[in-house]
């Protein structure tokens, strides 16, 4: 990794209203802490001890000059742990950060005492893969438009994307393009061609995965088969697309403390 990446160079956010036991968050490409999590970050506070980490090239955190590999994500998220004291924690996963949160498993069983994991998977699939590689390619030609208008449909569920106006959803896309990070190529380079599926079979922790059921972005075959790879996962399904942040919020963080309290 290059410097402008290094462990002191790592954005990041703590929510330590309860004092409870350690929460690691993990985004998606493209996302950041805030995006993803900020619409649950009270609820998952008033329990946990919560800690996330900005990838490079979004929120706070520079852009890398090379490329990203999961084991420094998930080191970055230990780093942020450690910094705050916390010797052991669940993990929040999303999307992309699902693929962190198994790595960080993975790497660090023995701090680890349960995985949540929302609209993510193991392996990407051919459709997944496709989608990234024309996402990173728009993005490497700051195409961000063009980006927006790929990833918008993908990212709603279609009852939401069709129960807004065409004006509405041309400021939607408008949106989308201006907050795309510098770095939403770089993260979503990570998933082509990332197989967990190992390494999510070794994890020995409580897990449940949330299927995101009208994602069209990361089929739902694909979050099912996560939830059979893990041992013992739990699964629950939540109707909605690509965003539970957005289009279901108060149910996804439903979802994620009632399983972290059991």
């Amino acid at each position: 990794m290059s410097t402008a990446t290094s462990r002191s160079a790592y954005a990041r956010t703590v929510r330590k209203e309860s004092g409870g036991p350690g929460l690691l968050l993990a985004h998606g490409g493209g996302g950041s802490v805030e995006s993803n999590f900020g619409p649950v970050l009270e609820e998952l506070a008033a329990a946990h001890s919560v800690v996330g980490v900005d990838y490079p090239g979004t929120g706070g955190t520079p852009k890398a000059e090379e490329p990203l590999e999961l084991d420094e994500l998930a080191d970055q998220l230990v780093a942020a742990a450690d910094a705050e004291g916390l010797e052991r924690f669940a993990v929040l996963g999303y999307s992309l950060g699902g693929n962190v949160a198994l790595r960080l498993a993975a790497r660090y069983p023995e701090r680890v005492t349960a995985l949540v994991l929302t609209a993510t998977f193991a392996r990407a699939g051919n459709r997944l893969r496709l989608v990234a590689d024309l996402w990173s390619g728009l993005a490497a030609r700051g195409e961000n438009e063009l980006l927006a208008r790929l990833l918008v449909p993908l990212a709603l569920s279609p009852a939401a994307l069709e129960g807004l106006t065409p004006d509405q959803t041309e400021e939607l896309v408008r949106q989308t393009a201006a907050t795309i990070p510098p770095g939403s190529g770089d993260h979503v380079d990570l998933i082509r061609g990332v197989d967990l599926r190992a390494e999510a079979a070794g994890i020995r922790v409580p897990a449940l995965v949330i299927g995101t059921t009208e994602d069209r972005l990361v089929p739902l075959a694909l979050q099912r088969e996560l939830a059979d790879t893990l041992p013992g996962a739990r699964f629950a399904e939540l109707p909605t697309g690509h965003l539970p942040f957005t289009e279901r919020p108060a149910e996804w963080a439903a979802l994620i403390t009632g399983f972290l309290a059991r």
